[in-house]
């Protein structure tokens, strides 16, 4: 026994304790430093992640601008002759753009090759906006060859023709011409108060769900109307159709007494020959202009309705870079062969049609 009267074993026997309880304590630290290490190259990743789709996501919006581009070279190019005097589906315009890796354009000018440049691929399409009713109209003041009754009856010739209730036409109608005239009106003006309970002004078809018309409607109504502002007065005209290009639903409601037959008729007439004078088209079909009255307007004048070219154009474009896919619409004013005004550009689910 030693001195203190204590054994010499329980003194070894701490030893070892201790020693065990100090190499616990490090194999925790060490854990610990791994652990906070782990989450900070976790951390670290996370974002040179995200940094690096949100850089993709930047670049491919900015690469999609190239589908606006590539619709308004070709719209330019194709009334760069003198002698334009239609447009129809057989030009160059109307020719889908199928998915095409976009540095293939790049090689054209020959210093670069197609398999440089990023992996996005790049598809769009062109169609003529005045293929279409322009709901617009709804909200030209009456002249003497012109009256709100007779664009709703106009549009109401359009939805019997596809299956829609007429008086859909009227809500339109009612509603637009709610919206825009709450939209002329600034804050605190005399007579705000009737238009307390108008809706914004639609910008694209889908808007027109505001107006409680249902989601099956809306859609059954997109290929056949658009929404193209253009400036209301006193002397604006409706926005024209385009008969070498309208369906034979949107070509009747230039007259109510041309028949879907007929319409059908025109359309197989323009495919040999597109129409060039607009005053001569309703004569394909033996039908003359003067049995034309629609609304309270007698005479109606069709050739003031249809014509032969257009101006107002939509061009679809869908980017597809890495894992994303953008798609876009744009409306777009070709005043002349140098001049292009994108009047609307939205952004559309790529499920979208």
């Amino acid at each position: 026994m030693s001195a203190a009267g204590r054994p010499m074993n329980t003194r070894r026997s701490a030893r070892p304790r201790q020693r065990g309880a100090a190499l616990l304590l490090a194999l925790l630290i060490m854990t610990l430093v791994a652990t906070l290490a782990a989450g900070m190259v976790w951390l670290q990743w996370r974002g040179i992640e995200v940094e690096t789709a949100e850089r993709a996501r930047a670049q491919a919006e900015w690469l999609l601008n190239a589908s606006l581009d590539w619709g308004n070279l070709i719209l330019k190019s194709s009334i760069r002759g003198k002698n334009h005097t239609e447009d129809d589906l057989g030009q160059p315009w109307a020719t889908p753009l199928a998915e095409t890796k976009l540095s293939s354009f790049l090689s054209a000018d020959g210093s670069h090759t197609e398999d440089s440049g990023p992996e996005a691929y790049l598809s769009g399409q062109i169609t003529d906006a005045t293929s279409k009713y322009n709901l617009y109209n709804l909200l030209l003041p009456k002249t003497d060859l012109r009256s709100l009754t007779t664009e709703i009856q106009r549009l109401q010739i359009l939805f019997n023709a596809i299956g829609v209730s007429p008086e859909v036409a009227t809500t339109i109608a009612t509603g637009m011409r709610a919206s825009y005239s709450a939209q002329q009106q600034a804050p605190g003006t005399p007579g705000q108060a009737d238009t307390a309970g108008s809706v914004l002004m639609p910008i694209q078809v889908a808007d027109l769900a505001w107006y409680g018309i249902d989601a099956k409607t809306v859609k059954m109504l997109e290929p056949f109307v658009q929404i193209v502002p253009f400036p209301i007065s006193d002397a604006a005209t409706p926005t024209p159709i385009n008969a070498n290009t309208a369906p034979a639903e949107v070509l009747m409601t230039a007259c109510p007494a041309l028949t879907r037959a007929m319409a059908e008729q025109l359309i197989l007439q323009r495919r040999q020959k597109p129409f060039d004078d607009p005053g001569k088209i309703l004569a394909n079909v033996n039908l003359a202009g003067g049995l034309c009255t629609v609304g309270d307007v007698k005479n109606f004048p069709p050739d003031k309705i249809l014509a032969v070219t257009s101006q107002y154009f939509e061009i679809f474009g869908q980017l597809r870079y890495e894992q994303h896919v953008i798609r876009e619409r744009s409306v777009v004013y070709r005043k002349d062969a140098f001049t292009m005004q994108v009047l609307r550009r939205e952004r559309i689910a790529p499920d979208a049609t």
